[in-house]
């Protein structure tokens, strides 16, 4: 009886430590990092000091095991903040990051477009290689969250679901 205690006891500490965890993705996130989010803040989470992205400097951070990818710029927040360094942009190729729909690296296609095809404003485009002709069997499938200004995007390979990104839309 005493086992059964202390099994049960380790399984519920273990359930608690992973509720904490957050692998979730949407059009503002890639698990606790968000567009937007300051890099004070940012820093905290990563756990390390982060740099400003000059076009070619990439922020790698672990999170639980996990990488994320994050690009900083100084961002407008109001005539207060007129230049604060935020995240525009996080990329991942893990496999335990998903949106609520549960799409994630490793998914396919159709997977993507079963959870999407009522979403108001996606689209699909094909990559392209450096002299912009189009990579057979390489995509993307983005959607726009016009409110936030922020896509999500999906990059595909051979129809299954390879990186997922977050970033600011430029376009707005």
């Amino acid at each position: 009886m005493k086992k059964i205690i202390q099994i049960f006891v380790f399984v519920l500490t273990f359930s608690c430590m992973n509720a904490q965890e957050n692998f979730e993705v949407s059009t503002l996130r890639i698990g606790p990092f968000k567009v937007f989010m300051p890099k004070v803040e940012a820093e905290k989470i990563a756990g390390t000091k982060l740099a400003n992205s000059n076009g070619e400097k990439k922020n790698l951070v672990r999170y639980n095991g996990e990488t994320i990818q994050i690009d900083l710029f100084d961002n407008y927040i109001n005539e207060a903040n007129p230049s604060v360094p935020s995240i525009t942009y996080m990329t991942t190729t893990s496999r335990k990051f998903k949106t609520k729909s549960g799409i994630g690296v490793g998914s396919t296609r159709d997977d993507l477009i079963n959870a999407y095809r009522n979403y108001p404003n996606f689209s699909v485009r094909p990559d392209s290689d450096k002299n912009d002709k189009p990579v057979k069997d390489s995509g993307y499938f983005n959607i726009e969250d016009s409110q936030a200004g922020t896509l999500l995007s999906f990059k595909f390979v051979n129809n299954i679901i390879t990186e997922i990104s977050v970033y600011l839309n430029e376009g707005c």
